[in-house]
């Protein structure tokens, strides 16, 4: 019985029904439905649905459903690890395309994660190890096709500043690795959790534009970190803002900067900007900017073995441990002070690893028209670092741009993390050695050319044409962790998020309808300017459910709305407002400070001797107007299912040119 539908019946159909109304009535009246109250639910049925509606949304065990026990733990088996079942289809010629993808992405992640370890203040190889362990699992129980797992600048960056602000890495190695190991792990019980309760809801508080703003600062935070290793700085300032770290670069300009690590960068970066740009430009050509970061590390390292440039001041990795991951399970604070610490750093950086996967799981499979779960990924993200935190990782997540090389290479499943996992496996059993006279400089060149792309002006540019407050929340994010630091950038994201929903909620949009010319619509008079008010009616529409936050609000606002109607008409000599019509359509719920609202606004009219009437309210809010009484206090004859009822009925003299 949709309201719309009602009001732009054919004008001929309304009169038609019009005319027979009144012959069947008597009167100059049309036909007018009343509001259907819906069959009254009990207790715990409503407490079902609600529960359903909110945690289960997407009916998880309907394939459950009418299935013999023995298939239901099958079933029950393929959901934890939906290996089991898209790989009974599994082909030669799916994984030709996985084989290609996984040795495409691993070229791009292995130089990416000796250069994100630094970012995080731990040894190259435990970058290497991160790409080796969660990949696996992932592939295992993950749901998207195409996101490729490993460490990531942001996540990296954020945690490096987190566990620098409780331990010095320098001072106290150990213990900073223990605690990062820690973080890791409470970081995948945190992502476990929400999956597993189904609680995923809560990352969409962190709202598009404060993403966007939050990684482009972390972008530039991460460009200048990297400053040091670039220009061949031995002493650096620890702070990550925009001040520090260009009064650090400044200051040792005359004495610490090396012009041999400068031509090295710089030289490099070009060539990955160049490789970038080919890429883009070129999509066949996607594999020249994938194995770009590998070819820029082998030159740089040969060139600088066969001119031992270290020897005159250009920075190398010097040493990677060699062999795959040590058990970690024993270096976990379990108690102790940095049990809380690595608690605090956890949730942090898993909801970050979190909004970030999400985002790239969704996109990707948006572009291959299949669905993923998200309470599923959830689940799989949380089972990788939590495993990952025992084999001597660091928190992991989807990267980017890992992901749409793999994306371009043409994979088909999970396969080829797998295949990416056995590239980093052989890596680290025999090349680490080899990377010993890599220099820093070039991994300063592979992250930042990786980041630079975080930095989404266009994004930024189409959140300021569409909504001013986004745009607030946008640059307070990109300010706070330029001007401050990661911590304060994402609180500012989140506190900027929760106030415009709070903003929204609190102080919801109302309207004044008008008639439009030759129909039975009434819309916004400030939208459509041909719209004409009623006279001695008022129509006012309410674009929110009506809680305890808004009702005196929106109460408040409807009595200005006729104040200022009064005071216009009685300047223009019109007729006195007689019907106060509250179109309810938008008003999905109410609550009891609602009704005590709506009750309140009933008695202010009676005192200017204006009726009020309802319009077309929807079920959960007639079934509480009519428990309240509130029905009856303004009478069942004023709740109407149209706005145009309501005006017939209320104004039934009027007539309306059709």
């Amino acid at each position: 019985m949709g309201h719309t539908n009602d009001e732009e019946l054919d004008t001929k159909e309304i009169d038609a029904v019009s005319v027979s109304s009144s012959k069947r009535h008597g009167d100059n009246l049309p036909y007018v439905h009343k509001v259907g109250l819906p069959s009254q639910q009990n207790l715990v049925k409503e407490f079902k649905t609600t529960v359903k509606e909110t945690f289960f949304a997407d009916d998880p065990l309907r394939h459950f459903k009418d299935k013999s026990k023995s298939r239901k733990f099958i079933l029950g088996i393929q959901a934890v690890f939906p290996i089991l079942d898209w790989g009974r289809d599994y082909t030669l010629a799916k994984f030709k395309g996985d084989l290609i993808a996984g040795i495409t992405i691993a070229s791009l992640c292995i130089p990416q994660d000796i250069g994100y370890a630094k970012l995080a203040n731990l040894a190259p190889q435990y970058g290497l190890y991160s790409s080796f362990v969660p990949p696996l699992i992932y592939a295992f129980m993950g749901s998207s096709r195409d996101i490729a797992i490993g460490p990531v600048a942001v996540v990296s960056l954020l945690l490096g500043t987190l566990l620098q602000s409780e331990i010095d890495p320098i001072k106290q190695p150990e213990e900073y690795l223990r605690l990062a190991f820690t973080a890791t792990f409470f970081a995948g019980i945190t992502q476990a959790t929400l999956g597993i309760l189904r609680l995923g809801f809560l990352i969409d508080f962190l709202s598009h534009a404060a993403i966007v703003g939050f990684m482009g600062g972390a972008a530039i935070t991460i460009m200048l970190q990297q400053l040091k290793g670039f220009l061949g700085i031995k002493t650096f300032t620890k702070k990550s803002d925009i001040v520090s770290v260009l009064r650090s670069v400044f200051e040792s300009a005359h004495h610490g900067w090396n012009w041999q690590t400068i031509l090295i960068g710089a030289s490099f970066l070009a060539f990955l900007l160049f490789a970038k740009y080919i890429g883009k430009k070129h999509k066949k050509l996607f594999w020249v900017s994938a194995i770009a970061p590998l070819i820029s590390v082998i030159l740089s390292t040969f060139f600088v073995y066969i001119t031992r440039a270290d020897k005159k001041g250009v920075q190398i990795v010097k040493h990677i441990d060699k062999g795959i991951n040590p058990s970690s399970i024993n270096q976990i604070y379990f108690h102790g002070d940095y049990l809380v610490k690595g608690v605090r750093i956890g949730v942090v950086a898993g909801m970050i690893a979190l909004t970030e996967a999400t985002a790239i799981g969704r996109t990707f499979a948006g572009m291959k028209e299949y669905q993923i779960d998200g309470n599923k990924e959830m689940v799989a993200l949380g089972a990788m670092n939590v495993v990952g935190s025992m084999t001597s990782c660091y928190v992991a997540t989807g990267s980017f741009s890992r992901s749409a090389v793999n994306f371009m290479a043409g994979c088909n499943t999970a396969v080829s993390n797998i295949v990416m996992s056995c590239i980093v496996l052989l890596t680290l059993e025999l090349i680490t050695p080899l990377f010993k006279y890599t220099p820093n400089a070039i991994l300063s060149s592979i992250i930042i050319s990786a980041v630079i792309g975080l930095i989404d002006y266009d994004a930024a540019i189409l959140i300021w044409k569409i909504d001013k407050f986004d745009f607030v929340a946008c640059m307070g994010a990109f300010f706070g962790v330029v001007f401050s630091s990661v911590e304060i950038g994402l609180l500012i994201a989140v506190s900027i998020s929760f106030a415009k929903i709070l903003l929204q909620v609190t102080r919801p949009r109302t309207a004044v309808l008008g008639n439009l010319p030759r129909t039975t619509v009434y819309r916004n008079i400030e939208q459509y300017p041909k719209a004409n008010e009623v006279p001695s009616l008022l129509i006012v529409r309410v674009d929110s459910a009506i809680y305890f936050s808004n009702s005196n609000y929106i109460k408040d606002r409807i009595l200005r709305w006729l104040t200022d109607h009064e005071e216009k008409h009685k300047a223009k000599d019109f007729q006195r407002i007689e019907f106060l019509i509250v179109e309810m359509s938008p008003v999905t719920d109410i609550d009891t400070s609602g009704i005590h609202a709506l009750e309140d606004l009933y008695k202010s009219l009676q005192k200017r001797n204006i009726q009020l009437a309802l319009a077309n309210p929807g079920p959960a809010v007639i079934s509480k107007l009519h428990a309240s009484n509130f029905v009856d206090m303004i009478g069942n004859d004023k709740i109407f299912l149209t706005v145009a009822d309501a005006v017939q009925t209320c104004k039934p003299k009027m007539h309306i040119e059709v």
